[in-house]
């Protein structure tokens, strides 16, 4: 039997008392809620979650284990994770460590045995909220306090991006990928499709960038919020009408930015890997998986050069766009799934023949 050891406390006094799971840390962070089933590793890999402590809404997580395969990042930088119920004895073929083996050896710290439940619903209620992983015998009143009084960092971008540029062969069209917190599995698209892709940092230079001679221009997902990232915006700004550019999650966000757009924070955003987006050009509604915190203001495009073109079918909220005079498009959704549903997949294939078609 395992003790009650930690405790989620809340910004706003409340407090979760579980069993501790992965790190014996104290760690702080913006409190997410996600809906996926499955796929535990890859959003745990998941650079844009840097800075959040995670709350997977399904009861029982790690239940098959970790693997060497299926990370986003070799580096994870969430803060925590919490559940209603952790595997500590996985079962499947694939499974080379457990959750918890994982978790210590990357420094992160969990909390299980907690309603979950109850904690989604004021997350859905209140909006995202500060929170921290901390020892039971800690007074929650104060800790709370201290959550209050400190604000959590603003360069989530900076901390995940790439420093150095680096190349991944291929003897296809030349990509670079602007790196802003990028999952492997857009890598793993473009490499499918042969490309040689040049990784740069979020703060490279639209000549440093265009001095590589790209065919095209990918713009990754990242953390945070967009409008922390002004030298990436000015960055784009210089790219447009260049080169084809497709941006995915944050890269949909600063492309809308550098449009003249606006974004603005979701009460609790879009986590999960089963969210239904309408193609509003086609008319096809597909599954796909999200994770960001901000969104594209739908009435913000109305003065620039953007027209719509996805949106959720949940909300309404923006989930596409693309440029009325140059090859830009980008969508808020992940087409690499990792996890998720592999629906929007073609979105990549699009994008090769954009490369193809388009000469400036």
């Amino acid at each position: 039997m395992y003790s009650l050891d930690k405790q989620l406390v809340l910004e706003d006094g409340s407090v979760y008392k579980g069993y501790g799971i992965g790190a014996d840390i104290e760690m702080a962070g913006e409190v997410v809620f996600n809906t996926a089933m499955t796929g535990y590793q890859e959003t745990l890999s998941d650079p844009s979650y840097n800075g959040q402590i995670i709350t997977f809404t399904y009861p029982l997580i790690g239940n098959y284990g970790i693997n060497r395969d299926d990370y986003e990042t070799i580096n994870p930088s969430i803060k925590g994770i919490v559940t209603r119920e952790i595997c500590r004895k996985p079962s499947n073929f694939r499974k080379e460590f457990t959750l918890d083996e994982v978790l210590k050896d990357l420094n992160i710290p969990g909390i299980s045995g907690i309603d979950t439940r109850s904690l989604t619903k004021k997350i859905r209620e209140h909006g995202t909220i500060k929170g921290i992983i901390t020892g039971i015998e800690k007074d929650a009143q104060k800790v709370a306090e201290s959550l209050r009084k400190n604000n959590l960092p603003t360069n989530q971008i900076e901390q995940v991006s790439t420093k150095k540029a680096f190349l991944s062969s291929g003897l296809g069209k030349r990509v670079v990928l602007i790196d802003l917190g990028m999952k492997s599995g857009i890598m793993r698209e473009l490499n499918l499709r042969g490309c040689d892709i040049i990784v740069m940092p979020h703060d490279a230079s639209a000549k440093e960038i265009l001095r590589q001679k790209p065919d095209g221009i990918m713009l990754s997902n990242g953390p945070g919020d967009p409008v922390d990232v002004p030298e990436t915006i000015s960055t784009i700004k210089g790219l447009i009408g260049k080169v084809p550019i497709f941006g995915i999650c944050m890269g949909h966000q600063l492309i809308s930015l550098a449009c003249g757009a606006k974004t603005y924070k979701l009460k609790f955003g879009h986590r999960g890997a089963n969210q239904p987006v309408k193609n509003l050009l086609t008319g096809k509604v597909d599954i796909t998986a999200q994770n960001h915190g901000y969104a594209v203001d739908i009435d913000s495009l109305k003065d620039t050069d953007l027209e719509l073109t996805h949106v959720a079918v949940n909300d309404g909220t923006c989930e596409g766009v693309r440029h009325k005079k140059y090859s830009v498009f980008s969508v808020q959704y992940h087409p690499e799934a990792s996890p998720g549903p592999h629906d929007p997949n073609y979105l990549f294939d699009q994008f090769i023949e954009n490369m193809k078609k388009y000469k400036y």
